[in-house]
């Protein structure tokens, strides 16, 4: 209700209360710095060879427009600071892949690399080329899943590629629990990904036709619930 005193109208306690929380939410919004922007992808995880024994670190990244980043480990320490230059800073930047070296387990020990980058949760940070900040976050875990065993038969135009389910650590590596949610198969250039409880997987007949005679590798790779994971190297012989 609006009372009225000489002609003036007077606010009522609610209606002051209402104006205040208002001017107090439009102030605060102009002042308070924006952290709303979120990288829609911030993955790191380690990949794992069992057939060459070779072990790094992986980084999948997406977020729109952005033109500065850092990311920073558990322990505060920045481990990368990155920023566009010329073109890119003006018209920023979306997707990012990378994958860090990966040392043979043979030459650098297991334990020392693994605690080159410690578990738990890293910082993903950045500014849009509008200026507006964008962070998340993404964990890493020591669970790496053993490399699964592998087959494959060959029948005419027919090539069928078979794994056993992984459900441990390789030998030597942190006892951790494993949870496969995948196993991803590649040819090059045929690629696909089948669900934790898949074993095999037929190549495409048009695919096998188009195969030169000769060995062609492949890869089975076990997939954890972390993020990280194992591949396995194969091949077969076409005619």
């Amino acid at each position: 209700m609006t009372l009225v005193r000489k002609g003036v109208p007077v606010m009522t306690k609610q209606k002051r209360l209402l104006k205040v929380l208002l001017v107090g939410a439009v102030v605060m919004g102009l002042a308070a710095p924006s952290w709303a922007a979120k990288f829609a992808i911030s993955h790191i995880y380690i990949e794992y060879n069992s057939s060459a024994n070779d072990l790094g670190y992986h980084v999948s990244l997406d977020g729109e427009d952005w033109k500065t980043l850092k990311i920073i480990n558990p322990a505060g320490l920045t481990i990368l600071d990155m920023s566009g230059k010329g073109p890119y800073a003006h018209l920023g930047m979306t997707e990012l892949f990378f994958e860090g070296a990966e040392p043979s387990l043979d030459d650098f020990p297991l334990d020392q690399l693994l605690a080159l980058f410690p578990e738990g949760q890293y910082k993903f940070t950045g500014l849009t080329v509008g200026g507006t900040k964008i962070s998340s976050t993404g964990a890493l875990s020591h669970a790496v899943p053993a490399g699964p065993v592998v087959s494959a038969e060959v029948s005419d135009d027919s090539v069928v590629i078979s794994w056993e389910e992984v459900t441990s650590t390789p030998p030597g590596f942190p006892n951790k629990r494993i949870q496969i949610v995948g196993y991803q198969v590649l040819v090059d250039p045929f690629q696909i990904t089948l669900p934790a409880s898949s074993r095999q997987v037929t190549l495409p007949e048009e695919f096998v036709e188009s195969l030169s005679v000769g060995e062609h590798p492949f890869e089975v790779l076990a997939i954890d619930v972390s993020g990280n994971q194992t591949i396995t190297e194969g091949s077969f012989s076409t005619k």
